[in-house]
């Protein structure tokens, strides 16, 4: 793994106490693995097991402080963060709430406001009867939501962060470009689903968190489903959608094949879904919104009434597989340079469906595509 330079968590934490000031919060209280990550830059696969709680504070001023199981001192004294705190893990009786509650009593003056991330997308990872006992054992300061502010700062990526998206984008594009080594008619998918994954390994993944995709004549019922051990046949139309994970954050995109020829209508349905990505593509800048993006492509998806109720049209991305904002026709989130999106159209062809998605970035002047660009025209195996 390669670190970020100390500066970039030092303007992380200036911006959001400039953000705190302004919504008169006395500190951040940070539960989630992309929270403390993004404060603190402590990467680990250890967050899978749900049976310690990690805590991250950040003050008014001054660096944060990590309240953490004891198992993780040494990884974050790797980090730029100085005062860590620890205590024996798991404990029945007391799993870091009397430290925690110590450590906000000492940081945040009595009265005074804690924020914690409460909007959309975003959860408290400890225990809800533990969060009581803290709340019960910090006086007269309270917890409160954080406005928005993590949201607000996660959105907009630093060059260095946009720099590790792209090279997980280019990483997983490798990975795509040679699927014709393991899939062919007669390949059960879920053997190419495994070899995929092994793929992304090999091209330069940390990991693969996860892997979406289907194939089915002519389209795929959903996007969801585990793989199963039916053969690919002719006529099959294969879709792979991969978060892959390199340095910390993700890339998200998907591409299709067809299993012999195309059929009219699937090669119909593959060129409109690129043309819709390129439509919000070449409409995407700062000053539009999410839902503009969410219309361009909408307006070409729905034509005949071919589009899909899939919800949403693509998304955030960076350290998690989907960040804010949602291209919906609610989400009025204005694009600044620095976000992230994916572009995810999906269509209808028959009875079936067929998805495409591409990640760009926002620049001051337009957009720029993070994953290599898919051609309208789909590919055969």
């Amino acid at each position: 793994m390669s670190a970020f330079d100390r500066t970039e968590f030092e303007l992380r934490t200036t911006r959001a106490q400039g953000l705190m000031a302004e919504q008169d919060l006395a500190a951040l209280l940070l539960t989630t693995e992309p929270e403390v990550r993004y404060f603190t830059g402590f990467l680990t696969r250890f967050w899978e097991s749900p049976t310690r709680p990690w805590f991250v504070i950040v003050p008014a001023s001054g660096k944060p402080v990590a309240v953490i199981p004891s198992i993780g001192a040494a990884l974050m004294a790797q980090t730029w963060i100085d005062d860590i705190r620890t205590w024996s893990a798991p404990d029945l009786t007391d799993d870091g709430v009397t430290l925690l509650s110590e450590t906000l009593g000492e940081l945040v003056p009595d009265g005074a406001r804690v924020g914690c991330p409460d909007g959309h997308e975003t959860h408290l990872r400890m225990p809800l009867a533990d969060h009581a006992r803290v709340k019960a054992q910090i006086g007269r300061r309270r917890i409160v939501g954080d406005a928005g502010i993590l949201r607000t700062l996660r959105m907009v990526k630093s060059d260095a962060e946009v720099a590790r998206i792209e090279a997980a984008c280019q990483t997983a594009g490798r990975a795509f470009a040679r699927v014709p080594e393991i899939a062919r008619a007669g390949t059960p998918l879920d053997e190419v689903f495994r070899k995929f994954q092994m793929l992304c390994l090999e091209e330069g993944a940390d990991w693969v968190p996860y892997l979406a995709g289907a194939a089915d004549q002519h389209g795929y019922d959903d996007v969801i489903s585990p793989a199963s051990d039916r053969p690919l046949s002719q006529g099959d139309v294969l879709m792979l959608d991969t978060g892959m994970v390199r340095d910390g954050y993700f890339c998200d995109f998907d591409r299709n094949w067809t299993v012999g020829p195309a059929s009219q209508a699937v090669a119909t349905a593959h060129a409109t879904l690129v043309e819709a990505s390129d439509a919000a593509f070449d409409l995407a800048r700062p000053g539009v919104t999410a839902a503009d993006l969410f219309h361009a492509m909408n307006r070409i998806l729905t034509l005949g009434g071919a589009g899909t109720d899939a919800g949403r049209l693509g998304h955030g991305l960076g350290m998690s597989l989907t960040e804010w904002p949602s291209l919906i026709p609610s989400d009025h989130t204005v694009l600044q340079p620095g976000m992230v999106l994916t572009l995810e159209p999906g269509i209808a062809v028959g009875d079936k469906i067929m998805v495409h998605e591409e990640n760009i970035l926002i620049t001051p002047t337009g957009a720029r595509f993070l994953s290599p660009r898919s051609a309208p025209e789909i590919p055969h195996l």
